[in-house]
């Protein structure tokens, strides 16, 4: 029989109130982006809906890889930092099953792919902070788009990393945030920018596993190489 596909993890949303058909409930959500983007790559894919942060490290045994997904800010109190007016509120218990799985992740050299927030929350996890709102710079070349759309621009691959191994060239990327790093984590390297010199990538070379983060949304295009490297790190 051929070997199973890698199971790869996706941290999800948990909202208190969702609609579908006929109902109106609390739901753990996730946008089908991610888990297409994991079975196109060679991948199969399971949600994980926050829960309790003991048990973080269990689910990442179960797993081959690890996806940390976007999301909402990331609580500016988790790295000392004093709320910006322009920050989201928080989602705490997301925060911390999060940054459980991604404690457990690293402890246990799994291999990891953090998008967006989730690329926030490593930083912060590993002793970084961020930048908690950027310049308003709206349509093609910002970071971010209006409500609910997906801006594009260029991310430029730092030479010799993880990510340029994937993704040597600069490529337009779909992207949707406001936020982003500001002092790095213990370990990390930025390995792409934007034109902006906005951090749009970091690694962790002195890992277990294989570690990379981005801050666009590779769910939300067609180029399947970030995550195909996972997956194939995960196999």
């Amino acid at each position: 029989m051929p070997d199973s596909p890698p199971l790869v993890g996706i941290s999800t949303y948990l909202e208190s109130t969702a609609r579908w058909g006929v109902w109106e409930q609390s739901a753990a959500l996730l946008p089908a982006g991610y888990p297409r983007l994991v079975q196109r790559s060679g991948g199969m894919a399971a949600m994980l809906p926050p829960g309790a942060p003991e048990h973080a490290a269990a689910a990442v045994a179960r797993l081959d890889g690890l996806v940390i997904a976007g999301g909402p800010d990331v609580d500016p109190a988790r790295y000392g930092a004093e709320r910006h007016p322009m920050t989201g509120p928080p989602a705490r218990e997301r925060d911390v099953w999060e940054s459980a799985l991604l404690e457990a992740a690293l402890a246990a050299g799994t291999p990891l792919l953090a998008i967006c927030r989730g690329m926030q929350l490593l930083n912060v996890v590993l002793g970084g902070t961020l930048v908690q709102h950027l310049p308003e710079t709206v349509g093609h070349g910002g970071h971010s788009g209006p409500t609910g759309v997906f801006a594009r621009h260029a991310v430029k691959p730092v030479p010799d990393t993880l990510l340029a191994r994937a993704v040597p060239e600069a490529v337009e990327v779909p992207t949707y945030h406001h936020q982003a790093v500001d002092r790095l984590g213990d370990g990390l390297v930025v390995s792409a920018y934007a034109d902006d010199g906005t951090p749009e990538a970091l690694e962790l070379p002195g890992a277990a596993g294989f570690v990379l983060a981005v801050q666009w949304h590779p769910e939300a295009g067609e180029d399947l190489r970030v995550m195909e490297a996972l997956v194939r790190a995960a196999g």
